[in-house]
């Protein structure tokens, strides 16, 4: 259990600096509030560092 949880802190994190980039507000928890475009913005945000982090490691 304890490698699932340290997963799911760091894609906490990880969704909460996306999030930062994109300058939507995200709160810990429930965030029901928020527009289909902010959340997509950053989904989207979270793989095109995904896809960033992947091709650097190529190099």
């Amino acid at each position: 259990m304890a490698k699932n949880a340290a997963a799911k802190d760091a894609l906490n994190r990880f969704k909460m600096e996306a999030a930062n980039e994109v300058g939507v507000n995200l709160k810990q928890g429930y965030n029901g509030d928020l527009t289909s475009k902010q959340a997509g913005s950053i989904g989207g945000q979270m793989v095109k560092k995904m896809i960033e982090s992947y091709e650097n490691s190529m190099k």
